[in-house]
């Protein structure tokens, strides 16, 4: 089912085409680094120089020539004419965690979030048993096309995570770690952490469909620096994470709270938000190697911090003057948080259908662990078209071309760069072009506000 508007769309990288035989392939370069590009002008001569400036003088007229006809979306979004060659569809790193009795739902979300391009690692916690990872990992091996394709790791020697501990960010960071220096390690765009309770409402090609058109830097990030209740409750108690040095998990362990107490920091300024985020690649790379030390200090200071995965990411963009510019508040889900608004989300069920689709977000979450939830069932059904325990299809499928049911349609890679964006990239667009909109954009981009001391 195609989108009207939305052509399928074969896109042809600029440099090779991907191989999905194995992992310690050096697919295509990443669209943008913080380091920038070598110039093709490197040895620099008259003709050289001279096209630099006519183009850009010509660049300039034409902008402003047009500047008042531009939709404010445009700012930002890239537009292609059919005569435009699209860029190489982006490639999206998931990671995917869960703890005891997720191994069957982590099964299911990476069935539903499946793309031979995208890079994906699966983690239980130690919590769960080695069994249940041991069958994870079986069932990645065993699977033709995970297994042809090797673009799925799950982890063997898991960490302990604590819920609202610094070891939640810390996993977070260990998997971006292995995606930036592991087997595949050029080939992607955009690092999305996701739990065992989120589900997507698009498929991977309208997703890739849509971020196809968007600079490479952006940071989906909900971000506020309104603490209000939190500055008291969450910044300035003194807690301790039990997941650093202890093999079993226990709750966060709690100092004093009546005589010690911290001060608000000076030395920067705290961010709140969502612990759901899709960043960009420069991004995580100067989380991981922090060319200075805010990462490395913020980390430190929110290992006392309660619900450090709330924080952790938006204070580093938004305290990092080469990030700050580049966040987009919004964390890309549907929540539910029931009225009054809870501390908790609620669990997602049928009366919540019409406001789940009319977010337009691309995930929605929390889902409870019932194998037989009508709402999952109708996501495959009626968005994603995946029948149950089969890969969701996109553009790249080969395989049975059957059309009764249990045929499988993916039982081979094809052509990966080939897109069939449906109406769930209709849906993503909207809301896109509304984040990235003049009154949306700048205006809620990592504002400060007077904390109360």
């Amino acid at each position: 089912m195609v989108a009207a508007g939305l052509p399928h769309i074969k896109h042809q990288p600029a440099e090779s085409q991907p191989c999905f035989a194995t992992m310690d392939i050096d697919i295509d370069t990443p669209s943008s680094s913080p380091r920038g590009r070598p110039s093709s002008c490197a040895g620099i001569d008259l003709r050289c120089l001279l096209s630099v400036v006519f183009g850009g003088i010509f660049t300039v007229f034409l902008l402003g020539a047009s500047q008042a006809a531009l939709p404010s979306a445009s700012l930002f979004l890239q537009r292609y004419s059919a005569a435009t060659q699209r860029p190489s569809p982006p490639r999206f790193a998931y990671l995917v965690s869960g703890s005891k009795g997720d191994a069957a739902r982590l099964r299911r979300c990476l069935l539903a979030l499946y793309h031979p391009r995208n890079r994906y690692i699966l983690h239980l916690d130690a919590e769960a048993p080695n069994s249940d990872r041991a069958e994870l990992a079986a069932f990645v091996a065993a699977h033709p096309v995970l297994a042809a394709a090797g673009n799925v790791r799950v982890v063997e020697k898991a960490n302990l995570v604590t819920y609202r501990g610094i070891t939640m960010v810390t996993t977070t960071l260990h998997a971006a770690a292995a995606f930036l220096h592991g087997p595949g390690a050029a080939g992607w765009d955009w690092f999305i952490n996701l739990s065992a309770s989120d589900y997507p409402l698009v498929t991977q090609d309208d997703l890739m469909d849509v971020f196809s058109r968007l600079p490479r830097d952006l940071n989906f990030i909900e971000h506020t620096s309104d603490m209000g209740w939190k500055a008291h409750a969450r910044a300035k108690p003194l807690v301790v994470d039990p997941g650093l040095y202890l093999k079993t998990k226990r709750d966060l362990m709690w100092m004093n709270t009546e005589t010690q107490k911290r001060e608000l920091p000076t030395a920067f300024t705290l961010f709140t938000g969502s612990a759901w985020t899709v960043l960009s690649r420069p991004f995580v790379e100067y989380v991981i190697s922090g060319w200075d030390n805010l990462p490395r200090t913020l980390l430190l200071y929110y290992g006392n911090f309660v619900s450090s995965p709330e924080g952790y990411f938006q204070t580093v963009a938004c305290n990092a003057n080469e990030f700050r510019n580049t966040t987009v508040n919004h964390d890309m889900h549907y929540i539910s948080w029931g009225e009054p608004l809870g501390q908790h989300p609620e669990l997602i069920n049928a009366t919540h259908w019409g406001r789940m689709l009319g977010s337009d977000a691309p995930f929605a979450r929390k889902f409870g662990r019932d194998a037989n939830d009508v709402v999952l069932a109708r996501i495959d059904e009626e968005l994603l078209a995946r029948q149950p325990d089969m890969l969701i299809p996109g553009g790249w499928c080969m395989g049975n071309v059957g059309s009764g049911i249990g045929d499988d349609h993916c039982s081979a890679v094809g052509d990966a760069t080939l897109l069939h964006p449906g109406l769930g990239a209709a849906r993503l667009q909207r809301l896109v072009e509304s984040l990235l909109s003049e009154d949306n954009f700048r205006p809620k981009q990592c504002k400060i506000v007077e904390h109360n001391n």
